[in-house]
């Protein structure tokens, strides 16, 4: 990748690049556009495509690991949107609440994706209970595989605080706690597409 990086460069020209892996698409590509079953799904730079997905199917392609999905309620009260997640309810950005507001959504139900990445830790009665299944030890950071309500969620978490203490230690079968804010959301309808969009 990083001799076709320094080639482009050394033509300055437009390359064309066709590839299945999304590593290459992302750091090679200044746009790129995301096909399915021979129909563009999506156009943007890498970065626009990874914040804002279209829809699910390149909501799920795009990001290592692949982004949570739940079954969730869209609420709109008070001219104020929330996700409702069974046991919580978040208040989405000012940005979402926004472009909501724009294309006057009403309360439904979605899919609410949230990026592992994105997920948080907690104790408190803001958060939802998963139970680990596997923990993979990535040096700075640990992936939890766990289980909510039948299906999986994964967690990126640090594996230290920020005074250096190690937080992150969990083991199959322990009860996890998490949550997330309401800027890292993405809500889908019932059909895929992305309602902020």
């Amino acid at each position: 990748r990083a001799e076709i990086i320094k080639l482009r460069q050394k033509i300055n020209t437009t390359f064309l690049y066709v590839t299945h892996d999304q590593t290459e698409a992302m750091t090679l590509g200044d746009r790129i556009v995301i096909m399915r079953d021979g129909f563009i799904q999506q156009i943007g730079t890498p970065q626009e495509v990874f914040d804002h997905p279209a829809n699910l199917f390149v909501a799920g392609f795009i990001g290592i690991p692949q982004m949570n999905f739940f079954q969730a309620e869209l609420l709109l009260e008070n001219d104020c949107y929330f996700v409702c997640l069974n046991e919580i309810k978040i208040a989405l950005s000012e940005e979402k609440q926004a472009a909501l507001r724009l294309k006057e959504i009403p309360s439904q139900k979605i899919t609410l994706g949230v990026r592992p990445q994105h997920m948080v830790l907690g104790r408190s009665s803001s958060c939802v209970e998963a139970t680990v299944e596997v923990s993979e030890m990535m040096g700075t950071e640990v992936y939890i595989h766990a289980n909510y309500r039948g299906g999986n969620v994964v967690i990126i978490a640090p594996t230290t605080d920020s005074s250096g203490n190690y937080t992150a230690f969990f083991s199959p079968g322990d009860a996890v706690k998490f949550s997330f804010n309401g800027n890292n959301c993405h809500v889908f309808d019932t059909q895929g597409n992305n309602l902020e969009l």
